[in-house]
């Protein structure tokens, strides 16, 4: 054979290669949003290139709820999601739907509480409310019931002497609907997440009397959640998800200082912020408490059994489901070993 004819075969044999071994298809990861701000970590990993380094597509669905997002985890129609922790996750794994609690997502640290109980400003101004003990028979407003706020009021009550949740004139409703009812004076109290929190303070209706850290230190007010079948048949893709995830925090983390958005690192976070978050105005996003997230994604055990506990006291959930039975760490313990190695 000549060496003309030797290259060519050479080069046949290389054509017959599939372009996909050159090229991986990404994995699509299906992941739920609820328009929160700590939604943003997601939207960097995204828009820093940390899932494309992993060779991960995000498909974003939102939701209204993280409680709406446990019937899809569930079945396999969403991967990830995000939100509070609430009795209705510990009943549905009693009831053998698979989703475990694989890190944080948002806490409150002190000085850097996103979630905060506002006040009637008419109510402060007259001095009818002047600590936690007038927090007794208020109507207070939740955004859902069976939620950790649910914990955190409880153990506000307790705070200023009253006996717990059971003393206070609790109603659900959303961020944006608390908004209207300060106005109107149908509620006196209320436990809000940002960016809301600076939307209503802005309006004059509303006080920030204190961060959910002076009521419940490092509160767990949200989580990042598998679904099982994520979690079990796709182990490898949840890893590298994990990287991304943690490499966003970090980014997000250096963009804080003193527990506010600043410089050139922090504009980039509120941009995103824009573009993905239903509040636009750049002056609220800058006004807004930022929300704590742990460098290595690691979770406050303790907060989220404090509020456990809660949930099976006030016949919310059952015991049977301890908190150890829904959390799972070796995503987090994976990736972090291969980040930093």
């Amino acid at each position: 054979m000549s060496m003309r004819s030797a290259l060519r075969a050479l080069a046949l044999g290389f054509a017959l290669v599939p372009a996909a071994s050159a090229t991986q298809a990404a994995d699509k990861v299906t992941i739920g949003v609820v328009g929160s701000s700590s939604d943003v970590v997601f939207y960097m990993a995204q828009n820093l290139g940390y899932f494309k380094a992993q060779n991960i597509e995000p498909d974003f669905s939102e939701f209204d709820s993280a409680a709406r997002m446990i019937a899809p985890l569930g079945s396999g129609a969403l991967d990830v999601g995000a939100g509070a922790v609430g009795a209705g996750l510990y009943n549905a794994v009693q009831r053998g739907i698979n989703i475990k609690i694989v890190g944080d997502k948002a806490h409150c640290e002190p000085g850097q509480s996103y979630v905060a109980l506002l006040v009637r400003k008419a109510l402060v101004e007259s001095g009818k409310f002047k600590g936690l003990g007038d927090l007794k028979g208020r109507k207070i407003a939740l955004a859902g019931a069976g939620t950790g706020d649910s914990s955190t009021l409880n153990d506000a009550l307790r705070k200023g002497g009253a006996s717990g949740f059971a003393d206070a004139d609790v109603v659900y409703m959303g961020f944006s609907q608390q908004a209207l009812a300060f106005q109107n004076g149908a509620i006196d109290a209320s436990l809000t997440a940002e960016p809301s929190v600076a939307l209503i303070v802005a309006t004059g209706s509303a006080v920030r009397y204190a961060g959910v850290d002076a009521i419940s230190p490092r509160q767990q007010t949200a989580v990042l959640l598998y679904g099982g079948d994520f979690a079990t048949t796709r182990p490898d893709v949840a890893t590298r998800f994990m990287k991304a995830y943690i490499l966003a925090i970090r980014d997000y983390n250096a963009a804080l200082s003193n527990g506010r958005l600043v410089g050139a690192k922090g504009n980039a976070v509120i941009k995103l912020m824009q573009e993905h978050m239903p509040v636009k105005d750049p002056a609220i996003l800058r006004a807004m408490v930022p929300h704590a997230v742990d460098r290595d994604a690691a979770l406050n055990v303790a907060g989220l059994e404090k509020d456990h506990r809660f949930f099976v006291t006030a016949g919310l959930a059952s015991q049977n489901v301890p908190v150890a039975n829904i959390i799972d760490d070796s995503f987090r313990t994976r990736a972090l070993k291969e980040i930093d190695k």
